[in-house]
């Protein structure tokens, strides 16, 4: 049997080896992320603030507390029945803090995005290695047959040899 793997195996390992040292080099030449500037912490708070049960029960209150009052005080309210200085308040809020989010929403997304790129390459050289691991097994099976073979044609020959020193040999006619 082959000691040696077949030419287009040669290659394989070599492109296969070569993909994976790119890939190590890339890693390295990346170094840490870039700090956030104060736009992006700003955004991500915001998010995190406006995104939260607190936030929706502590405005839920506040909303209710300004009806309330309101609707207490009768005539002298100072934002009677249909609330319009309220509604410019939630109209004024929903207008930033839409975009705001967004912001950190795109943000993330965008990191997201390179997560996802950097798993799908630690994929690859999770298959690259495996298909490396499968070709050294293949490899050592093949060295391990033809010992084999080598082993029994050495015991068939040392048999048949103890055979004819043992045996008489056929009588001819």
């Amino acid at each position: 049997m082959a000691e040696h793997p077949e030419p287009h195996k040669q290659r394989r390992h070599i492109h296969l080896r070569t993909a994976l040292s790119r890939a190590r080099e890339r890693r390295r030449g990346e170094g840490p992320a870039p700090p956030l500037s104060l736009g992006e912490r700003l955004s991500d708070l915001v998010a995190e603030t406006v995104g939260s049960w607190r936030f929706i029960l502590i405005q839920s209150g506040l909303l209710l507390a300004w009806l309330i009052a309101n609707i207490a005080s009768g005539g002298n309210a100072w934002d009677p029945y249909p609330f319009i200085l309220l509604n410019l308040m939630l109209s004024f809020q929903a207008a930033y803090t839409a975009p705001i989010i967004m912001m950190s929403q795109n943000r993330q997304a965008d990191i997201d995005r390179i997560r996802s790129i950097a798993d799908y390459q630690v994929n690859i050289r999770a298959e690259a290695e495996i298909s490396l691991l499968h070709e050294k097994i293949d490899l050592l099976r093949e060295q391990q047959v033809a010992e084999l073979i080598s082993l029994l044609k050495t015991s068939l020959e040392r048999i048949e040899s103890l055979e004819n020193r043992l045996l008489p040999s056929p009588p001819t006619s």
